[in-house]
């Protein structure tokens, strides 16, 4: 089992940059594919990124390609999502997930652990 806090959410202005951490409990961190979602009331939660185990493999939706970039710090049992040229739609509470393996799955039905969430402004 792997517990998982998020970090770094805030308020930013349209055009901005933000980078938000995940921080994963336990000694098992590097057995688990990490992915970020997104979430805004009235919605269903959006698949942003995700990424292997070692971290050579990353992939993204399509809201979000060319903007974001998911990494991982095996040793240091976190997982980033660099956000660049935020937009007001960006506008959400971010969570990441984890799931065992390598899996490349954008349905969050299919990952087992996942944060509390942190709130993401994008606003002028």
């Amino acid at each position: 089992q792997v517990q998982l806090l998020e970090f770094g959410g805030g308020l930013v202005q349209p055009g901005g940059s933000l980078r938000l951490s995940c921080a994963a409990s336990g000694r098992t961190f590097s057995t688990y594919t990490m992915a970020w979602f997104r979430q805004v009331p009235g919605k269903e939660r959006e698949f942003l990124a995700g990424i292997w185990r070692s971290g050579g493999i990353t992939y993204y939706g399509d809201s979000v390609k060319g903007r974001f970039t998911t990494s991982r710090d095996n040793a240091k049992n976190t997982v980033y999502l660099q956000m660049n040229s935020l937009k007001s739609e960006d506008t959400a509470v971010y969570y990441c997930a984890a799931r065992r393996g390598d899996v490349y799955d954008q349905r969050d039905t299919q990952y087992d652990y996942w944060g509390q969430g942190t709130q993401v402004t994008v606003s002028s």
